[in-house]
């Protein structure tokens, strides 16, 4: 099957979805890596080190909170299939225990909370794309983690559309996901021994 491969997504969200769907997403072999965003394929570009280590960190302290509530927490690649037209694979990903039924071979539906570390060549899919179809699809808190700037934003789905909270500084306590939070200086702290500065 011939394809095509898009590395950068449009200046806007298009108002109707592209060509593929979840069966080609399917067909496609493993590599090079991909997304399926709106019905159309993007290659995702492998990550930089300081990337690896904030996924890592994120993956453990989502792990841990997973370990005593019961949910679920993967690091990508992970299928999450949250239409037909749209397969992603989040950085980080939980999933609460009441809802533990959506984690199959794949994850089936919207996960309770998706996390995107930016870089340069995905903050805009980031920010764009999977920002729209993660809150069409109904994940309930998004967390864009700005790895060169030291920030996350926590975008919380209010029932409508994502509301954006800027913690600096603090514990960041979801509202959304019960048992979720996180030590933002913590967190960065740790993302510093291990990197430097």
């Amino acid at each position: 099957m011939s394809v095509t491969l898009l590395e950068q997504p449009p200046p806007t969200v298009p108002s109707e979805p592209g060509p593929y769907r979840r069966a080609d997403y399917a067909a496609l072999p493993d590599e090079p890596r991909c997304e399926l965003i709106h019905g159309r394929f993007y290659l995702s570009p492998s990550p930089i080190r300081l990337h690896q280590v904030v996924v890592l960190r994120l993956g453990r302290l989502l792990d841990d909170i997973a370990e005593a509530t019961g949910g679920e927490a993967l690091v990508a690649p992970m299928d999450v299939h949250l239409a037909d037209h749209t397969v992603a694979q989040p950085d980080v990903l939980y999933v609460s225990a009441e809802r533990r039924k959506i984690v199959r071979t794949w994850i089936e539906g919207a996960p309770d909370l998706v996390v995107e570390v930016l870089s340069p060549s995905t903050t805009r899919m980031d920010r764009l794309l999977k920002l729209n179809r993660y809150g069409e699809a109904g994940v309930r808190e998004y967390w864009l983690v700005d790895p060169a700037a030291r920030t996350i934003e926590f975008l919380v789905h209010d029932g409508e559309h994502f509301v954006v909270h800027v913690q600096d500084g603090g514990t960041w306590t979801s509202p959304a996901v019960p048992g979720v939070e996180l030590d933002v200086d913590e967190f960065w702290g740790a993302v510093e021994r291990k990197v430097g500065p």
